[in-house]
């Protein structure tokens, strides 16, 4: 029976502790757009005009139904734990005092994740979305540009989310962990 390398060598996984010293030494750049994902620094596609904007309709639509029932992070990290501190497009998060001044939100903190996908839509499905269940995330949107399918994730479980659906009426969305609150995303294709 022959080795291959995979058997014979380890990786060698990074931290998170260990991903911030690389940005606070100059290792990572501070234009770098990448982010750790177990143990990995993946770069990010560079942000389009269509995904750009259609981050800034939900930005401004979430804003708007949530009021001050949460905070709308937007393309900022998220701790989920020693090996992965993904940048979710929108986050929406419990609300505190210090605005995540203090540490960056972790899973308990989270509402929903939306995860708006154009050239990364391979990226956000494979790797991200079950990342997301993985670490207890109650809700993710996926709006999936090149196909215009909205896609709402609930039910997670370390096998990936139960609960998929595809949405076709988005004229009254209402996140999981926010009851009462009132999501017209009819525009976002």
């Amino acid at each position: 029976m022959s080795s291959t390398a995979s058997d014979i060598f380890q990786r060698h996984r990074l931290t998170v502790a260990e991903y911030h010293r690389m940005a606070e030494t100059g290792i990572l750049t501070p234009d770098a757009r990448v982010e750790l994902i177990e143990g990995e620094t993946i770069d990010m596609p560079p942000i389009g005009s269509v995904h750009a904007g259609t981050v800034d309709y939900i930005v401004d639509v979430l804003s708007s139904a949530c009021g001050r029932r949460a905070i709308v992070r937007t393309q900022n990290p998220v701790f989920l734990d020693l090996n992965s501190e993904p940048q979710p497009d929108l986050a929406l998060l419990r609300p505190r005092p210090d605005f995540y001044r203090s540490s960056h939100p972790t899973p308990a903190d989270l509402f929903l994740i939306v995860e708006v996908a154009d050239t990364s839509l391979a990226y956000d499905t494979q790797l991200k979305r079950p990342l997301y269940a993985r670490h207890g995330i109650p809700e993710v949107w996926l709006v999936d540009l090149p196909n215009r399918r909205f896609l709402v994730h609930r039910t997670p479980t370390l096998a990936g989310f139960q609960d998929v659906q595809t949405l076709t009426d988005l004229s009254a969305l209402t996140p999981l962990l926010l009851p009462g609150v009132r999501v017209d995303l009819s525009d976002v294709f």
